[in-house]
């Protein structure tokens, strides 16, 4: 038997064994009944819960309804019969589930549990009160099993062989839906369900595809408790009864397909024994249920792998990106193609306009993209870019203004339904499906466009079209052998990459590309430079990238913008000449910032001392015995590829990451294992890739939390009046949402936060990454005054500017450090440069 039919093995093995298991433990057989019942209910809400990520708080109404309507329909309709009550309560509650969720799944996150609260509170009130049709608070009673095919279900041996067989089908039901590329489809939205939509699912209809199953097999379990105990009461539609079940599945496991019947086994022995010493048993459950939310949010099921983790072999891997291998010339595949080009241009905009407040983003642009050409869309932080991919791929609709593809309208409608139209994007934050594989990630975005899509009983791995396409398209994005690592756990370049192969894989009529060479090492960006003028010869791309050279050598037209207009239309060479574009944009460019001599400030104290540091995430060893040191005012660069382990060794540094073995003396005191806070309260300031800035609070608020538990004295005290004195920008925006600025600001906000408070290290992961010419160079001045306040381990890929900037480097290769001298040799010889750095 293959692994993957492991769990219905263990759900026979089980449902074969219970009865026995409890009779030995003196519990009657109604007892056994009840936990297949209960198990049931909480794998059907588990479809919601650990599946789809939606929570709700109300779930014992289809217990109830399904209860309620098995017994009536029984009492006024089929009198002695036990078949057809059962259906028609399966089909009453799934016609209810499917009104109802129409309704509910209009809203998201807490709005949709509360709604779900509110039904089941609604439904208690008409049960308790309606006391002609329910019993009200005495319930209904007279309820009768009847004889099936000869075999007398009034006897509880014969009831129960026939609830285990239900529940067997219905766990081989749900095996097999949630194997479907529709159940596949409701794990993408638990992930991330904007991308979802993006790469092309209608996630409402999912979500009520889930939302009506999910009801319909509790509805199964209620109408089989009515049966098991011959009455139907107003109980099961009480709050406290769906929080009972949202509490069995949490403690059973969540994340585990058997996990939510586990937790029922153990709720029905935790009552029937703790019952028997204690009328309020309940809240001694409800304190284990918060210790499971605490100390072991994986329920049971993790806790039993614990328990057998010291008696299985561990395996240590690489991390994720070391066995990556790469296909030299790869071709796009032939799905992607197109016969012929188009003469009319494929996106035409017109006077598209989008405010924000008062914030005028996008200000009235055209822009025309013609087939099969590279169209990079430009210009300084804030100018509108993103905001305009945002218009184009439907995330916000423009107050004014017309887009058309391919001579039709998609102006204002649904991220997914302009994905289907033939529009594809990738995102300036990496927007992924993290918990899931890179060739999951790429399946379900192929998925999205095959003819089984919705299907429910095929399993989605097995779908031949699919497979072929995720296998080609992993082969030209140069994924192979990483294709089953987490998304989560890719470096940030090949989180970028399989970002831009999820845009891809939506077979795009047009690819819209936000900085797709952001974070990568300079042999990837070549290499994706590349594979961007080949998708470009099939399909027009349009590009919003920051690496100003490398878009004027790949790039066929040019749009530059700034405060939300167009500034220059045409060629490269317009672009590149005028006048304007230079002064708010180009800058002095960063080979004459890299060429300017800096005098080094470097002391003989090492104020951080990282000795033999190995750091794991779960199997996968990302450092490897690495030691370095940092100086007082120095500037140390710590470079290499993506996924050498740079960022990991700054989160190891800061207590992200815990180290396995090693020792980290920040000042002569060992922090290594301490929590992120208090290696921030030692003087460590983190700037982490992404910013990570509080996007609903100021300026004046972001700098304010960053130093309200960092004013110990370690370090030079960093008030506003200081952190002005380098940033002035921010200023000017002291009392705007961090969320409101421009990418430069956004990134000058967050070396200000870190070093709000008491400061003597800093820690720059990517900080120039997204930013324009010009900011950059500001940026890198100020860098360059802060060596005389704090030291500093910068991260970066802009090779020219984190040699110019630094005093010594660090090269890192696969977790180990392979090199370490001044800065200057390496960026002086390039030899060394290629043999050191692969470029």
């Amino acid at each position: 038997m293959r692994d993957e039919h492991a769990p219905l093995v263990v759900a026979a093995l089980a449902l074969a064994v219970l009865p026995f298991a409890l009779d030995v433990v003196g519990l009657p057989l109604r007892t056994s009944i009840d936990v297949v019942v209960f198990a049931i209910a909480c794998m059907g809400l588990n479809v919601l819960v650990g599946y789809t990520g939606l929570v709700s708080f109300g779930h014992g109404a289809w217990f109830g309804l399904g209860a309620y309507a098995a017994a009536l329909s029984q009492r006024h309709w089929f009198s002695g019969e036990i078949v057809p009550p059962f259906l028609f309560a399966i089909i009453f509650v799934a016609g209810t589930a499917l009104v109802s969720g129409a309704l509910i799944l209009r809203r998201r996150g807490v709005y949709f549990s509360l709604l779900t609260l509110a039904l089941t509170a609604l439904l208690f009130a008409i049960a308790y009160r309606w006391t002609e049709l329910t019993g009200g608070e005495s319930g209904l009673g007279g309820v009768t099993r009847a004889t099936v095919l000869n075999l007398d279900l009034e006897s509880d041996h014969a009831y129960y062989c026939v609830v285990a067989a239900i529940g067997m089908a219905v766990c081989y039901l749900l095996w097999r839906f949630h194997r479907s590329p529709a159940g596949s489809v409701l794990v993408a939205i638990r992930e991330n369900e904007e991308r979802a939509r993006f790469v092309g699912y209608a996630t409402n209809r999912y979500k009520l595809i889930g939302f009506v199953l999910s009801a319909t097999v509790v509805a199964i379990a209620g109408a089989l408790s009515v049966f098991n105990h011959r009455f139907a009461s107003a109980e099961p539609l009480a709050v406290a009864f769906s929080g009972e079940l949202v509490a069995m599945v949490v403690i059973g496991g969540m994340r585990s397909f058997l996990g939510p019947a586990l937790g029922a086994l153990f709720f029905i022995l935790f009552r029937e024994f703790l019952s028997i010493w204690t009328p309020h048993w309940l809240f001694y459950f409800g304190l284990l249920f918060v210790g499971f939310i605490v100390f072991s949010p994986t329920g049971l099921v993790g806790v039993a792998g614990r328990i057998m983790a010291p008696f299985r072999k561990r395996m240590i891997e690489a991390a994720a990106m070391a066995g990556r291998r790469i296909t030299q010339d790869a071709e796009l595949p032939q799905v992607y193609r197109r016969s012929a080009a188009s003469a009319a241009p494929v996106l035409v905009a017109r006077g598209l306009v989008k405010r924000f407040g008062g914030i005028h983003a996008v200000d009235g642009i055209d822009l025309t993209v013609k087939d099969r050409t590279l169209h990079a869309l430009i210009g300084p932080n804030g100018a509108g870019k993103t905001t305009a991919f945002n218009l184009l791929s439907g995330l916000f609709p423009p107050d004014a203004g017309t887009i058309e593809l391919e001579g039709r309208s998609i102006a204002g409608l649904k991220p997914e339904s302009i994905t289907a139209a033939g529009v594809g994007r990738s995102f300036q934050i990496t927007n992924l499906f993290g918990g899931l594989s890179a060739e999951e990630n790429l399946r379900l975005a192929v998925q999205a466009r095959s003819a089984k899509r919705f299907a429910l009983w095929t399993s989605a791995a097995a779908v031949a079209e699919v497979n072929e396409e995720t296998a080609d398209l992993i082969a030209f994005l140069g994924l192979g052998g990483i294709e089953r690592a987490e998304a989560a756990s890719l470096s940030y370049g090949g989180q970028r990459l399989l970002d831009m192969g999820l845009a891809i894989a939506t077979r795009p009529r047009i690819l819209l590309l936000d900085e797709p060479l952001a974070g990568l090492a300079a042999a990837e960006r070549t290499r994706i430079a590349a594979l961007l003028t080949t998708i470009s010869a099939e399909i027009p791309v349009l590009l919003v990238e920051h690496d100003i050279d490398r878009v004027f050598q790949i790039a066929d037209h040019v749009t530059v913008m700034n405060e939300g207009k167009v500034l220059v239309d045409g060629t490269v060479e317009d672009a590149r000449s005028d006048a304007k574009v230079r002064e708010v944009y180009i800058g002095s460019g960063a080979a004459a910032l890299a060429a300017k001599p800096r005098v080094s400030a470097a002391g003989t104290t090492a104020l951080l001392v990282v000795d033999k540091v190995d750091t794991f995430y779960g199997k996968s060893h990302i450092l490897n015995a690495v030691s370095l040191d940092v100086r007082e005012h120095e500037i140390v660069a710590l470079l290499g590829r993506n996924g050498a382990g740079k960022s990991t060794l700054l989160k190891t540094v800061i207590g992200i990451a815990s180290p396995g073995a090693g020792s980290i003396r920040v000042a002569g005191e060992n922090t290594a294992g301490f929590a992120s806070a208090e290696i921030a309260r030692r003087g460590i300031g983190y700037v982490p890739q992404g910013r990570g800035l509080f996007a609903g609070m100021t300026v004046a608020d972001n700098l304010a939390l960053g130093r309200l538990k960092r004013m110990t004295g370690s370090g030079i005290h960093w008030d506003d009046d200081r952190i002005a004195s380098y940033f002035p920008r921010l200023t000017e925006r002291w009392h705007s949402p961090a969320d409101y600025l421009s990418g430069g600001e956004q990134q000058m906000l967050a070396v200000a936060r870190a070093l709000a408070g008491d400061v003597r290290v800093l820690l720059l992961d990517e900080p120039f990454e997204g930013l324009s010419p010009a900011v950059t160079e500001e940026l890198f001045e100020a860098f360059d005054r802060l060596r005389y306040d704090v030291a500093m381990i910068i991260v970066d890929h802009h090779l020219d500017l984190a040699l110019a900037l630094s005093d010594r480097t660090v090269v890192l290769e696969r977790g180990t450090v392979t090199w370490t001298g001044p800065s200057h040799a390496l960026r002086d010889d390039l030899a060394l440069r290629r043999k050191m750095l692969w470029m």
